[in-house]
């Protein structure tokens, strides 16, 4: 017997911070939306957190406290033609002194540049107060000179107990919950619905919904009046396939691939296995991260050990051969192998310096000597004059510059004593020694 066409996570959503549970670095005593409340006045804000932490929810109270006019508004279904409306509707309170008017945009990173710049002067006359919520981190996603009007309140993710506390709400709640139903859930299994909704009220509140209506007869006789407890099986029926907190293109792309390149990086196979698997499980593009792992190979690895590179190309042919599942393995053992190889960033070190002294000193001549002479008059000009053959010189070495004029001497490549790249070092070493020797001796050219 259906309570309401209403869902239940739509009854259940609380009119007062009272009967808010979770985020308290907002709402608690002394905390800023409470005291904003206290005052009755109203900054243009921008809520940003993950689905079902509160953000719209929170947008109501706060419309509600100061008791402003609460147009709510959704940034996929609505445009600027809407907009425009509102704002006309805005000017005709404000000229009747009937209050504010507070606007709430949901999913406000949905809206193109354009469409942000339509609240600019709005906002900044004072006519509209501004709420947007977003899941997004709006340093991508808003526009600057619209963040710069706004303060932005990070929401965090619920924690299991407080949607343990929020679901048991809801299960008591004659009124707008479930209350009339009389029926249970076992402990473990509210705890384990909570853990599984991933600081996601919505999503906890949805399936408990579900799973009172499978645990009642189809037919509408009156539950009795000792509480029924949902079976186990009900409520994992209810949930049916989880999905993790995961958006490819946004905040937790960005967290989740950063957190597997520092554990890369710090050389825990632990760490990075775990983030290569929940990225892949949450649905990421595998050739994306098999991409980033041929990055990280260079960049993290380099000289220290030649081999990584090959391993990270590999593990991308292999994968792209064989898809998933199959092709997954390929990536975890690319994973592992770059987590426990030796790591050098001298490859990327030496990137950076050159590019500084290329930006630096612009486009320096090549030196003649360096210089191919294919022509009677590129070899009268001096081209190629005075380059020595290397194979010519014992050891193969021969002393000449390579760098223009401007940049001699310069050095760019520093090894560092770690894996290969010790012995790459060491060679080095070993060939400027004999440079110097033979400059020493004054003679670079032996006999036949």
């Amino acid at each position: 017997m259906r309570q309401s066409h209403v869902p239940l996570a739509e009854r259940m959503r609380p009119r007062d911070l009272d009967h808010f549970v979770g985020q308290e670095h907002l709402v608690g005593p002394g905390r800023i939306l409470r005291q904003l409340i206290g005052r009755r006045q109203i900054p243009s804000l921008l809520f940003w957190g993950p689905p079902g932490s509160g953000k719209t929810t929170l947008a109501t109270i706060l419309a509600h406290s100061v008791e402003a006019h609460f147009v709510f508004f959704s940034a996929v279904l609505s445009g600027v033609r809407e907009i425009r409306k509102i704002v006309s509707q805005a000017e005709e309170r404000r000229s009747r002194q009937e209050g504010t008017t507070i606007l709430f945009v949901d999913e406000i990173h949905r809206f193109n540049k354009s469409q942000q710049d339509g609240f600019l002067p709005h906002v900044e006359s004072g006519l509209l107060t501004l709420i947007g919520a977003t899941t997004e981190n709006p340093s991508f996603q808003v526009i600057a000179p619209l963040l710069s009007r706004c303060q932005v309140l990070a929401l965090k993710p619920l924690s299991p107990q407080e949607i343990c506390t929020i679901l048991h709400q809801a299960l008591t709640d004659r009124e707008h919950g479930l209350g009339q139903l009389d029926l249970a859930v076992a402990p473990e299994d509210l705890e384990f619905l909570a853990r599984m909704a991933d600081g996601d009220c919505r999503r906890a509140l949805n399936w408990l919904e579900t799973a009172a209506f499978l645990a009642m007869d189809t037919t509408d006789r009156p539950v009795d009046s000792t509480k029924s407890v949902i079976p186990t099986a009900v409520i994992r029926e209810a949930m049916q396939e989880r999905g993790l907190r995961y958006d490819r293109n946004g905040e937790e792309h960005y967290n989740q691939i950063s957190a597997l390149h520092k554990s890369l990086r710090d050389s825990d196979p632990d760490g990075a296995g775990y983030w290569l698997r929940r990225m892949l499980a949450a649905g990421e593009d595998p050739l994306y991260i098999a991409r980033r792992l041929i990055r990280f190979a260079s960049e993290d690895i380099g000289n220290a050990d030649p081999q990584a590179l090959q391993v990270a190309i590999h593990c991308r042919q292999a994968y792209h051969l064989l898809g998933s599942p199959e092709g997954e393995l390929a990536l975890l053992q690319a994973v592992l192998y770059l987590a426990t190889a030796p790591k050098s960033n001298a490859v990327y070190q030496a990137e950076q310096a050159i590019d500084r002294v290329i930006r630096k000193s612009g486009s320096l001549p090549v030196p003649l000597h360096l210089r191919n002479a294919p022509t009677r008059l590129m070899k009268d000009m001096g081209y190629s004059r005075g380059y020595r053959y290397a194979h010519d010189y014992r050891h193969g070495l021969v002393d000449q510059e390579h760098l223009p004029k401007e940049l001699s001497g310069q050095t760019f490549y520093h090894p560092t004593t770690r894996g290969y790249e010790a012995i790459v070092r060491d060679r080095l070493l070993k060939w400027r020694r004999i440079l110097e020797e033979r400059k020493a001796r004054t003679t670079d050219r032996e006999d036949d």
